[in-house]
């Protein structure tokens, strides 16, 4: 799914990508297919390999601070350090086989990659299938899907792969794999290897330490460039819930940035519960990470 001058041409790349209406273009022309599909025929994924995480030089294609899709507004994380989520998977096939991703590669659903509305791309990630317990490794290359029950869109060889291809969609866990240039990673903000057995990380709640100490998970609504921005929207989130609410301020490779983010929270659901609510009352794309992060 290409990302270039009109930012509307996102639209055509994904699966999941909603419908046109009568006052927005509708570029699914590109496209010969016009329902996605599976190849015909059997593919074997027994032997496919997961993708291999390695340092990449940071990009501009695809990673524009906000983007917008049928009116809504996505933004795109200024670090994936550290992120985690839960939500649902789909995935995306041979009507979008040998077109261009949001970053100018061309998709190939036999290989290990994945579509996500906000994680910097090109980059990493680990996905698994909380249904089943299966994880894959994925290049995430994409931006996608833009339907608000989706977390994430994985080609048709990953979702098989995880075992959800017939189904359709998956509880899944996203849990971004960041690599350094001296090759050292993370998984979720803890250190990683592939081929080393990790649980997931967002399943447990963190205990043992009190609010004071800045432990728990946090929903982030913002992430910016000078403090005054945070703050506004923490200001504006304050009349939608009573929890308590900061400004962080993090140095990435990408520069110094101002979290706004509400917490903390002592479990997943308590935090998604949050989430749930900002969200509902316009608070656009936020994320669970935890304090680490």
């Amino acid at each position: 799914m290409w990302l270039g001058v009109l930012v509307s041409l996102i639209l055509a790349g994904c699966s999941s990508t909603p419908k046109s209406t009568s006052s927005e273009p509708d570029h699914s022309s590109r496209y010969t297919i016009k329902q996605d599909r599976a190849p015909s025929g059997s593919f074997d994924v027994s032997g496919l390999q997961d993708a291999v995480p390695r340092y990449e030089q940071p990009r501009t294609a695809g990673n524009m601070a906000q983007y917008k899709v049928w009116g809504k507004t996505y933004r795109v994380m200024d670090s994936n350090d550290g992120y985690v989520a839960r939500g649902i998977a789909s995935w995306y096939g041979e009507k979008f086989h040998g077109h261009k991703t949001s970053n100018g590669e061309i998709f190939d659903m036999y290989s290990m990659s994945a579509a996500h509305k906000s994680l910097r791309i090109p980059s990493y990630a680990r996905v698994t299938n909380l249904e089943n317990g299966q994880s894959v490794i994925v290049r995430v290359n994409d931006r996608g899907p833009f339907h608000d029950d989706r977390l994430i869109d994985l080609s048709y060889a990953a979702a098989k792969k995880l075992g959800y291809k017939s189904k359709g969609t998956a509880r899944v866990e996203v849990a971004a794999i960041t690599v350094r240039e001296d090759g050292s990673m993370t998984l979720a903000g803890k250190p990683f290897k592939p081929g080393v057995g990790a649980p997931v990380v967002a399943a447990a709640p963190v205990t043992g330490q009190s609010a004071g100490e800045n432990s728990g998970l946090f929903v982030q609504l913002g992430s910016f460039s000078q403090r005054d921005p945070a703050e506004a929207l923490l200001a504006k989130a304050r009349g939608v819930i009573e929890t308590p609410m900061r400004v962080r301020e993090v140095t990435t490779g990408s520069g110094r940035f101002h979290r706004a983010q509400i917490g903390p929270f002592n479990d997943e659901s308590e935090a998604r519960h949050a989430q749930n609510l900002l969200e509902s009352r316009g608070f656009g794309q936020s994320i669970v990470l935890t304090d680490r992060h």
